[in-house]
């Protein structure tokens, strides 16, 4: 099992074919999921899963809604990002995360591997975000 960084194959697909919306203002729905070590995700990821998602205090299936950063492009690179993302006083180990369009039939987004389980006991879980430039957003074309 394994967790892949990587913007999913089926979201580049849907880009081309406009499903996805990241503008602040009527854009669509991105949730954040946490997943443990025995998830598998990457590439190939479609859809939001609840196989392999994280359980514990503080957390519900599916995760939290992100909060967007409008798209915005510098030079040749076109990016968006979200803001930082916790759960509070929560009790859980994740090893990754999905972020995913709840408002497109829960279509995967991208997979993210945080390089090694994370735990947070009766604190905040905290999901960071890089920041909303060119060269660090989480999501850029370049």
């Amino acid at each position: 099992m394994a967790i892949t960084s990587t913007l999913t194959t089926s979201f580049k697909k849907q880009l081309l074919e406009g499903t996805h919306n990241f503008k602040n203002s009527g854009g669509g729905t991105f949730k954040l999921a946490l997943y443990t070590s025995s998830a598998t995700l990457g590439a190939t990821t479609t859809a939001f899963t609840t196989t392999g998602q994280a359980s514990g205090t503080n957390y519900t299936s599916g995760g939290a809604n992100l909060t967007r950063v409008d798209p915005t492009s510098s030079g040749t690179t076109g990016f968006t990002d979200f803001a930082d993302l916790t759960f509070g006083t929560a009790t859980i180990t994740a090893r990754g995360c999905m972020i995913y369009n709840s408002s497109a039939t829960n279509a995967s987004v991208a997979t993210i591997d945080f390089g090694g389980d994370k735990t947070s006991t009766a604190g905040d879980f905290t999901v960071v975000f890089p920041a909303a430039a060119a060269s660090t957003a989480i999501i850029r074309i370049a």
